[in-house]
């Protein structure tokens, strides 16, 4: 009996008994319930109306006599075209641009001190999860890669209801009221005179808006770094954003922040890759999530909170409530509680991914609305933009949106009502059913909140009012690299601006966030360096820095890594082989880039390696790490006309990764392709050794042990980037 039918046999019987079957449920309880609404076309089907009428067919439309006009008799042709000019629907106003995967949560730290709610107190269980990730600003057809905030909107489909973490890879936001939303997204679309830019952040109207915003600064901080143009959803962060309420059983309330940690590190493109993939691979973050998925490689992040309880609310120098602030983690550590793993791609973009309802206010017993001015009208919104963009009230029918739990309730009819209700329709009423539960039967209760004294008015707290220290936290945690790199931003945005004042004003901002930096963008745009006003305060985080090796937030791994192994015909098969099948072994992803699709001989009589892209079909952005393998043959003795090699290898050492060679292709790689780069490199290198410094692999022609080069390279491809190398001389 599928889970479906198991739960509809306790309903008929009674809900007593709904508890336990659900309890019994694993992951596979959303999968057996959208089951029942998939249709395999795989099989052999005959194609037939919406009403069941088989077609005999489907590619010529009636006509009166053989070159005669098309008949409206034709009921078939009609519906066809006619569905076909219905099938879109509104985008998402934000976030239109996404992709998802189903997966799941299993709780391994229970904390019943902090809420009853038992998805965090019940370790036997394993919850179904549905994450969408996306950009903010752009369109459903805009490029992946693009400086944007991320959306990272999970949904846990919980015994007791759905619970939405709607949150995005950044802690904080630009706002701090939701009713300045409009505001905000209006000036970052596209301009309204010519709709453009798209998906781009870098023109006026952003930046008037900000410059007049300062409670934006400390957001605007970290949608500059590198953390807004991230390299994989996989090695991306991701915040709650909000501060929420959790209750424990005995009624004591907790101020929370939920994180989601990602075990292959946060780590990002730098932006002259980012922009180049742009137009590459526009889909490249979908791409690498779904390829990581179908080779299992299964993406996985630890579910964290920051905790304060109620009685401790005002010990910091900022509004708990305030979502333009984080909580720094000196002061108040995460605790992390359970793991999230990805595991399934969907079956229908569509009908899973683009259905996808999250709404903020959706919270199972435990977890609540805290008094957070973002959050509430927020919640307000995403119901209602939720019921436009859909069609109907009835939304929450669709099968992605459902609950794996049974759902009685008296809503009723609505556009595309998809049950039957049978029974009554009120409350209260003679069947005594659906009746309200009480809360040891799992019914919720809010808790009671204590409410400020005052008068009826448009105010914020008082400590509302700082907007700078956090941004001036942020900017002195970073190292050079990332400083040089907000700086570089800055000044590519600003520099999109046609209006000096808006120049000026948000340089003036930027003086308050640190003198320094402000004096840095103003050369970078040639205008008159601002005098400072504003003191930095000289606080550190030891917790916001991506390149720092020892934020613990952060992880360095060459798992779920790409590596491009470049061949010619002719290549050395001991050295290609021995990397794929060894990196294969440890997780790390490698593609076979040569001439041609298919089989590449080796120069080993009988054995070949399968591409899967060509010297045309990529580019070295597409990787984390390229290695050309060397070998011999007419191909070899040509390559220094190799346009397509000699530009991937300089590509990638300007972008800092990992760049390795071996035999042949070492003299070539450090006479034509890096010339100068590597001289002193490759005068340590021996036959049949191993050299490796600042992300440059080398190994001899003779190498034979080939575990001392897999542990080199992989080593080299886990530190992310060589950000101490010298690139001023390379162009590519």
């Amino acid at each position: 009996m599928s889970l479906a039918e198991s739960i509809k046999q306790s309903v008929m019987s009674g809900v007593e008994n709904v508890e336990k079957t659900a309890q019994k449920a694993t992951s596979n309880a959303k999968q057996a319930q959208l089951a029942d609404f998939t249709l395999d076309y795989t099989k052999d089907r005959g194609i037939a109306t919406h009403f069941g009428v088989l077609q005999s067919d489907t590619d010529t439309a009636l006509k009166a006599g053989v070159r005669g006009p098309t008949l409206i008799e034709d009921t078939h042709a009609r519906e066809k075209i006619t569905h076909f000019d219905h099938e879109r629907i509104p985008e998402r106003v934000v976030h239109a641009r996404g992709t998802g995967a189903h997966g799941y949560f299993k709780l391994h730290t229970p904390i019943p001190e902090i809420t009853y709610a038992p998805i965090l107190n019940d370790t036997s269980l394993t919850t179904p999860t549905f994450v969408r990730f996306s950009t903010v600003g752009g369109s459903r057809g805009s490029a992946d890669t693009v400086r944007d905030v991320r959306g990272f909107a999970t949904r846990f489909y919980t015994q007791e209801g759905n619970w939405d973490i709607v949150g995005n890879n950044d802690p904080v936001f630009f706002i701090q009221e939701s009713i300045k939303f409009p505001d905000l997204i209006h000036a970052v679309k596209p301009e309204p005179h010519n709709e453009i830019p798209q998906a781009q952040s870098a023109h006026d109207n952003f930046w008037d808006f900000i410059s007049r915003t300062p409670e934006s600064l400390h957001m605007i901080m970290w949608h500059l770094s590198d953390r807004n143009i991230p390299r994989s959803y996989r090695m991306m962060q991701g915040f709650g954003v909000h501060t929420f309420i959790c209750v424990n059983a005995k009624d004591e309330r907790s101020f929370v922040k939920f994180h989601w940690k990602p075990k292959l590190g946060i780590h990002s493109l730098v932006w002259d890759e980012a922009l180049k993939i742009s137009g590459q691979d526009p889909d490249f973050h979908r791409r690498d999530l779904w390829d990581a998925i179908e080779a299992r490689a299964y993406p996985e992040w630890e579910l964290g909170v920051q905790v304060v309880p109620e009685a401790n609310e005002h010990d910091f120098d900022f509004d708990l409530l305030d979502a333009t602030k984080i909580i720094p983690e000196e002061q108040v550590p995460i605790k992390y509680i359970g793991t999230m793993v990805l595991n399934k791609n969907p079956d229908e973009f569509f009908s899973e991914t683009e259905q996808v309802a999250f709404c903020t206010q959706h919270m199972v017993p435990g977890i609540e609305h805290s008094n957070d001015p973002l959050l509430h009208l927020r919640s307000f919104s995403y119901q209602d933009t939720q019921t436009s963009r859909l069609g109907s009230v009835n939304w929450n029918l669709i099968p992605i949106n459902r609950p794996v739990c049974p759902v009685f309730n008296n809503h009723r009819d609505g556009f595309m009502q998809m049950q039957i209700n049978k029974g009554p329709n009120y409350w209260p009423n003679r069947f005594g059913t659906p009746h309200p539960v009480p809360a040891k039967h799992g019914g919720q209760v809010l808790s009671p909140q204590p409410l400020p004294s005052g008068v009826k008015e448009r105010v914020r707290g008082p400590k509302f009012s700082e907007h700078y220290s956090q941004a001036t936290l942020f900017w002195n945690s970073m190292s050079n690299v990332e400083k040089e790199h907000i700086v570089n931003a800055f000044s590519f945005e600003l520099g999109k601006c046609e209006d000096k004042g808006v120049i000026e004003l948000t340089l003036e901002q930027i003086n308050f966030i640190d003198n320094k930096l402000a004096c840095l963008v103003a050369a970078n745009l040639h205008v008159p360096p601002p005098k400072e006003v504003h003191p930095n305060h000289g606080k550190k985080s030891a917790f916001l820095s991506q390149v720092d090796y020892s934020n613990p937030n952060n992880a360095f791994t060459a798992v779920g890594r790409k590596l491009g192994l470049f061949v010619q015909e002719g290549f050395d098969f001991g050295i290609a082989g021995g990397i794929k099948g060894a990196f294969e072994g440890m997780g790390i992803i490698t593609a076979v880039v040569g001439p041609r699709r298919g089989k590449i001989n080796s120069s080993t009589t009988g054995t070949f390696l399968e591409t899967q892209f060509t010297f045309e079909t990529c580019r070295s952005t597409l990787f984390d790490a390229v290695f050309f393998v060397g070998g011999s043959g007419p191909e070899y003795e040509k390559l220094k006309r190799q346009g397509r090699w000699l530009h991937a290898a300089r590509e990638a050492f300007m972008h800092f990764k990992t760049v390795g060679a071996s035999g042949s292709a070492v003299n070539w790689l450090s006479r034509y392709a890096l010339p100068g780069e590597m001289d002193q490199l490759v005068g340590d290198l021996k036959e049949d050794g191993v050299v490796a410094e600042q992300g440059i692999v080398l190994s001899g022609s003779k190498l034979k042990e080939i575990p001392s080069l897999i542990k080199k390279l992989s080593d080299e491809m886990a530190k992310h980037r060589a950000w101490g190398r010298d690139i001023s001389a390379i162009a590519a």
